[in-house]
């Protein structure tokens, strides 16, 4: 029986979310399953530490990278100087750090720009049909063609020390047609599925229907364009320091390279000076492609299949790459008993 009291005060239930907010977060929570896997895991880890060191450079770093120690010059590692130090006395440890911060805010800044035109050119291109969409299928196919390193050089050339987000701007501008084309032959097959049809059908608007009912059934390309856009980004920074068309100044992994080569580093191998630098290249890359993979194995179902066809069999202490399947005892003595 509902006593007085009750009535007075009754219970609000807490509102719940709708169908629809229930089914976006659902799409956007299995969107993001593909950093689940071991090979995800491990290079977001690794990517983690290279970003935690670029926010943090002012307190890891144990000196300022164009300090000089006159008396420490191209002296090996030490535990004074990790590193060692380069031919004016200054801390190779300290530059890699600072090197770090460069690295990351082209990559991801280039990433990100990419990442917002491939979308918006890709997933359009690929929703409307007629003129609009050639026209953006053309214009893409334009930027597919166009050579970035020279580009780039020229842009950089025109500024007396272009900062480093005119280096991304550019990066970024150029790095967007991939991704805008692979958006847009995924969403041509999406256009056409029942959900898409019902929410058209509905009167959704169209960047309803792009938002809720696309872009999570497209954020595993999406990732893995943005990391793609990533890798080359930092990529072309280092290459581009390195050969002396962003000034040296500007520290980055690559202008480290650089005066290691002015400086005859490789000849008299003075690998303290050379060595460090060109392993983070390598360490971010191998980070960035274990997450690729990572999305890769999930997209394709294939590879899902075959990775958890191997997990299970190593398991069970059977080796999923020999050539030979293993036989085991317990079958033989079954053989044997017949």
């Amino acid at each position: 029986m509902t006593t007085p009291a009750a009535l007075e005060n009754p219970v609000v239930a807490p509102p719940r979310d709708t169908p629809d907010e229930q089914g976006f977060l659902t799409k956007l929570g299995s969107a993001f399953a593909m950093f689940r896997n071991g090979k995800s895991i491990a290079g977001l880890v690794i990517l983690g530490v290279f970003i935690l060191v670029a926010i943090f450079a002012d307190v890891i770093a144990p000196a300022s990278p164009t300090a000089v120690d006159p008396k420490a010059r191209l002296q090996p590692p030490s535990a004074e100087h990790w590193l060692g130090t380069t031919h004016l006395g200054e801390d190779v440890f300290s530059q890699v750090i600072f090197g770090t911060r460069g690295v990351i805010v082209v990559g991801f800044l280039a990433a990100a720009i990419a990442t917002v035109i491939a979308i918006t050119v890709g997933v359009i291109s690929g929703y409307i049909s007629g003129w609009k969409s050639e026209a953006l299928s053309a214009l893409t196919n334009v930027f597919l063609v166009i050579p970035g390193l020279p580009l780039i050089i020229i842009v950089a050339t025109m500024f007396e020390d272009p900062p480093l987000w005119v280096v991304a701007a550019v990066l970024g501008i150029i790095g967007w047609a991939w991704g805008a084309r692979v958006l847009r032959a995924q969403t041509m097959s999406l256009r056409n599925r029942d959900f898409v049809q019902a929410a058209r059908a509905n009167g959704e608007p169209l960047r309803r229907i792009i938002a809720v009912e696309m872009l999570p059934n497209l954020m595993a390309l999406i990732a893995a364009s943005f990391v793609g856009t990533v890798t080359a980004a930092i990529l072309s920074l280092t290459t581009l320091s390195y050969i002396g068309v962003i000034p040296v100044t500007t520290y980055n992994w690559g202008t480290i390279l650089n005066w290691a080569a002015a400086q005859g580093a490789f000849r008299q191998n003075q690998w303290w000076w050379y060595l460090p630098p060109g392993l983070c290249i390598a360490a971010i890359g191998v980070a960035l492609s274990l997450i690729n993979f990572g999305i890769d194995e999930y997209v394709n179902p294939r590879l899902r299949s075959a990775g958890e066809r191997a997990r299970a069999l190593r398991k069970q202490g059977v080796n999923a790459n020999s050539a030979v399947t293993a036989v085991r005892p317990v079958a033989l003595k079954k053989e044997e008993q017949k």
